[in-house]
């Protein structure tokens, strides 16, 4: 397992949540809801959020479907994962397979007493800790870094 500090980045439709973990890799925590991924202000937040907690990495969901494709949203998250890859070069940008996070994070949610109402303005920044978590653990078992790396091209 590499050491060192770890940023996830939850692509939404509204919101980006964004959650990161220890320098040992163990547990992940959420950070912060960004609001509008479309915007400039978006990519400039997770820009300095990368400034301040200096990642060795970035790890961005991708969305697929239950049999593994890819559809729009998927493509959305891509295109963000390579404006944000260029932004932080030379920090990597990495793809993880996110299906279910925003599922298992409203559960979990949920299960902890969080109203509806009051879980969407943190649904996002769970939904990126479980990513997180599940890209932690997958290096762990497997050895090697998640999911794939977001070339970039300048």
């Amino acid at each position: 397992m590499r050491r060192g500090r770890r940023i996830a980045v939850d692509v939404g439709d509204a919101r980006i949540g964004v959650a990161s973990c220890d320098p040992d890799g163990l547990i992940a925590t959420p950070v912060e809801t960004v609001p509008g991924r479309d915007a400039p202000a978006a990519r400039r937040r997770i820009v300095a959020i990368v400034e301040e907690y200096e990642p060795i990495e970035v790890v961005i969901g991708l969305p697929r479907s239950l049999s593994g494709g890819e559809g729009p949203a998927a493509a959305k998250a891509r295109a963000f994962a390579d404006d944000v890859a260029k932004l932080i070069a030379p920090v990597p940008v990495r793809l993880v397979d996110e299906r279910m996070s925003t599922v298992t994070a409203t559960h979990g949610l949920r299960a902890s007493g969080v109203k509806a109402r009051k879980g969407r303005s943190v649904v996002d920044q769970a939904a990126a800790v479980v990513i997180l978590q599940s890209a932690l653990e997958t290096e762990r078992v497997s050895g090697r870094p998640p999911g794939e790396t977001v070339e970039v091209v300048i």
